[in-house]
């Protein structure tokens, strides 16, 4: 029973605690994320996408050539390129990665970001893009004779790419959302269906949504993506101490006048919040309660209005991988997980909790009774006020 464990990479070092500096593209610092990442145990590291980002393709790239087993998730918006162009960039990466590539498909929940890219399609109709978009990906990577389509969005005579991807039958394609129309489009074209980290009551009846969805598209159950901002202690006080630290900071920084995460604040006000359903479902979360099951904390996602992969498990390495394995145990088979200290958790996570969750599903797979515990919620005066109840 494999899991899967993601990382992210990006070209400056920074995060909600940490407001980036320098140069937008630090070559070192892209070398030594991946390096860390790879020594780290990760299989693979998410490359994000924004309208005002760097190429995250060229920057796959460049970190593919300096590693030699990580993989490379990499964020992608259709609509931006011609879905035949868009397929030949991959393969042909796939080539050079040494078929280390898989596509995290992003359809857009914000329509002003959207149209930073210049696309106005409403939600509905981007998600109906998105299908037809990856029916033609699909059929570029495996068509041995030329092709034409004509649908509702794209249009094309007779096209054949010489280039193929390593990965067989494709590269593997990931993809997100909360939707009613995420769950049709993902469950319909995807290999790994990507969440954030809600509770576990919430997240098994996503999972139950997206294999519903497989089904009545005639495809098998995809693999399940949570993920979660984990926060490690080397005792249960000191992580506690550690959680409450960062929110304060991020809080400062979200609320500092130059902020570069201004636009957090605007997700944070009922009537200009979030319009995409994953971070309506994660506030949903934090406003029915700051800790849930064994070590899910919601409050940093309430400090941000949702924005992104922003809920953390908090406790000691043995307890967030007991956490991590209760995700496993309704179905989730990958794993991302990003510190706030980008770097320095990283090598964390390699040495202390990465460890951990593969030793017991090693001990699964020998039929060895479970080293697991039951659910413990922390005591509330803990996880309020990061300091022992005692």
């Amino acid at each position: 029973m494999p899991v899967e464990f993601i990382g992210l990479i990006s070209t400056r070092e920074g995060s909600e605690t940490h407001q980036p500096s320098g140069p937008v593209i630090d070559r070192d610092y892209v070398r030594r994320s991946a390096r860390v990442h790879e020594d780290a145990g990760f299989d693979k590291v998410l490359i994000g996408y924004s309208a005002g980002s760097p190429d995250n393709i060229q920057v796959a790239a460049y970190a593919a050539a300096h590693t030699e087993r990580l993989g490379y998730l990499i964020a992608h918006r259709p609509g931006v390129v011609f879905p035949t162009v868009a397929a030949r960039y991959f393969a042909t990466l796939d080539h050079f990665a040494a078929g280390r590539i898989a596509v995290h498909i992003i359809t857009g929940g914000n329509d002003a970001e959207q149209r930073r890219d210049g696309d106005y399609l409403t939600k509905d109709e981007r998600y109906d893009r998105t299908d037809e978009y990856l029916d033609i990906v699909r059929k570029t990577w495996t068509s041995t004779e030329p092709f034409s389509h004509e649908g509702r969005y794209y249009k094309l005579e007779d096209h054949l790419a010489t280039v193929r991807p390593v990965q067989q039958p494709h590269i593997p394609l990931y993809f997100g959302g909360s939707s009613q129309a995420a769950y049709r489009v993902g469950g319909k074209q995807a290999n790994v269906f990507a969440l954030w980290g809600e509770p576990l009551a919430q997240t098994a009846e996503q999972i139950s949504a997206v294999n519903h969805a497989a089904v009545d598209a005639g495809r098998p159950k995809p693999g399940i993506s949570v993920s979660f901002r984990p926060i490690l202690g080397p005792t249960e006080d000191l992580a506690w101490e550690r959680a409450h630290r960062i929110l304060k900071t991020t809080q400062e920084k979200l609320d500092a006048p130059n902020s570069i995460f201004r636009e957090f604040r605007s997700r944070r006000n009922p009537e200009t919040g979030p319009r995409n359903v994953g971070s309506q479902r994660l506030l949903a979360a934090a406003a029915a309660g700051e800790l849930h099951d064994r070590a899910l904390w919601t409050p940093l996602a309430a400090a941000t209005g949702a924005a992104g992969n922003s809920t953390a498990l908090v406790g000691t390495p043995e307890t967030v991988a007991q956490a991590l394995l209760d995700y496993v145990d309704i179905g989730v088979t990958t794993l991302l997980i990003r510190g706030y200290d980008p770097y320095d958790d990283a090598i964390d996570y390699g040495r202390h909790l990465i460890p951990l969750v593969h030793e017991e599903i090693a001990r699964r797979d020998r039929g060895e009774t479970a080293n697991r515990t039951a659910v413990e919620p922390v005591p509330a005066a803990l996880a309020a006020n990061g300091a022992s109840a005692n």
